[in-house]
């Protein structure tokens, strides 16, 4: 073969072996911890806008009287008149005891702050420490600030399964394992696999208004944050404009005065101060005069921006000191749509209290956390309950009445036939429940059918009997007997 031949042959070799395409697929133990520039852009704020979220939140909450109510109204609410978590089973009950009042603890007094800071900062995460002897549990707090990446279930999006804190000074990060209430066979074996790289213990974690497939929460405050700053604006500008309304100037009018004059009297005239004496003749007249700002249009305004960020957080105008055109009927109807929403946010703060009583009895039950609570079959007696205030006093009057109309009515359908005991005794729980009574109808219709039986052959029996004494204790003594 000549030089040339093989030449060519070697650029040829060359030429395929530079378009060859490589195969294979690289692994990293921080796959999970990468985000990509066009996945989850419409779900999740990015990091730089969720910590100006965070920053931005608490400096309304501090500064901002509006801000400040959107977020407490709720907490007070919710809290005011405490949480109990209860169990039926008495061992249960001192565990929990033991967790609310733990000195590390001190849910009575952190709860408040768990749930203001979850609506400002949208989530909340709380290492879990067990003792390894006794099971007790005892919660920390991870700033948010800290939390670099929320990791979730590659099988199930909507599922955390862990937290990757940001790196400290020596460059080392923190891998907290989500706690779920069962066994790790819940999650598919690649899920577990990439659950067993969370080595550095296990933490709650909530968010609140946040999409399923989304991995961060959001603030409270978040849709209303420019319109908290705009209404800071409108206000300083209308204190300012209070200030120049209150401002005046002396106007000096000099009759006949020629221009050399006006200057001359200009220089040697002075603003007279307070309880002093001016005299002058009859050319010349002082006037106080004041700024015309048109003041009278700002309250209106003031009342539209505040009821516009007022309604975003669903609390009704009078709620902030504006009364406006309502009375007591339309009061309470405004407040319907408040209480609900207040609710929603109840029964989130119920499952996170739940979920970490179930948590504590489990550890109890086995500190090892390899068994205790199962929640495929759980035990009635240790499924605890967080218990909260009523969100608002009931006006029982009226359902006291309509108690009585009801009951009256559902006794007369019963006696002509036109209704069957079950449906009275269902419109009768129906209305007792609206005074805070729970009513089981087919329990309690036997039980009413039992009671008057018994008092029907009671009532036979006097009938027979009518000189029989009422009461066993007015029967006479046998002297023999005794």
């Amino acid at each position: 073969m000549s030089f040339s031949d093989r030449l060519r042959a070697a650029v040829s070799a060359a030429r395929q072996a530079w378009f060859r395409e490589a195969a294979g697929i690289t692994v990293d133990d921080d796959d999970d911890q990468w985000r990509r520039l066009t996945g989850d852009a419409r779900r999740d704020l990015s990091p730089m806008t969720q910590r100006r979220m965070r920053d931005l939140a608490t400096y309304l909450w501090q500064s901002n009287p509006l801000a400040n109510r959107i977020i407490e109204l709720p907490v007070a609410y919710l809290l005011a008149e405490g949480v109990r978590l209860t169990v039926p089973d008495p061992d249960a009950q001192n565990w929990l005891d033991a967790f609310w009042n733990d000195p590390i603890n001190s849910m009575s007094m952190k709860l408040p702050k768990k749930v203001r800071e979850l609506a400002l900062y949208g989530e909340q995460c709380w290492p879990a420490f067990t003792n390894e002897v006794s099971g007790h549990v005892r919660l920390g707090y991870l700033d948010p600030d800290l939390i670099e990446t929320v990791v979730r279930d590659p099988d199930n999006p909507e599922q955390a399964i862990g937290v990757v804190t940001v790196k400290d000074k020596r460059g080392e990060s923190r891998r907290y394992r989500t706690i779920v209430n069962g066994p790790e066979e819940v999650f598919t074996a690649r899920t577990r696999e990439i659950r067993q790289t969370f080595g550095d213990g296990e933490a709650f974690f909530f968010t609140v208004n946040d999409l399923s497939d989304g991995t961060r929460g959001r603030s409270d405050l978040l849709a209303q944050m420019d319109w908290l700053d705009g209404y800071d604006q409108f206000m300083f500008g209308e204190l300012e404009r209070s200030n120049l309304m209150r401002a005046f100037i002396w106007d000096v009018t000099l009759d006949g005065a020629t221009p050399e004059e006006v200057k001359a009297r200009a220089r040697d005239i002075s603003a007279p101060s307070p309880g002093s004496v001016r005299v002058h003749n009859s050319s010349e007249k002082w006037d106080a005069v004041t700024a015309s700002l048109q003041h009278g249009d700002s309250a209106e305004g003031a009342r539209l921006f505040r009821n516009h960020i007022l309604g975003g957080g669903t609390i009704p105008e009078h709620w902030y000191g504006g009364g406006g055109d309502v009375n007591r009927a339309t009061g309470d109807s405004m407040g319907e749509p408040t209480f609900k929403v207040f609710s929603m946010r109840q029964q989130t703060l119920r499952f996170m209290l739940e979920e970490v009583a179930r948590f504590q009895i489990s550890r109890r039950l086995d500190p090892s956390g390899r068994s205790g609570f199962d929640p495929a079959n759980p035990d009635p007696d240790l499924l605890p309950t967080a218990e909260f205030p009523e969100l608002t006093a009931r006006d029982t009057s009226k359902y006291a009445a309509a108690l009585g109309q009801v009951t009256a009515a559902a006794a007369q359908g019963i006696e002509r036939g036109l209704m069957s005991e079950d449906l009275g005794l269902r419109l009768i729980a129906a209305i007792a429940a609206r005074l805070g009574v729970e009513i089981d109808p087919e329990e309690e219709l036997v039980q009413a059918r039992a009671e008057a039986s018994a008092r029907r052959a009671e009532q036979e029996e006097r009938d027979r009997f009518p000189d029989a004494p009422t009461d066993p204790e007015d029967a006479p003594v046998d002297d023999a007997a005794a």
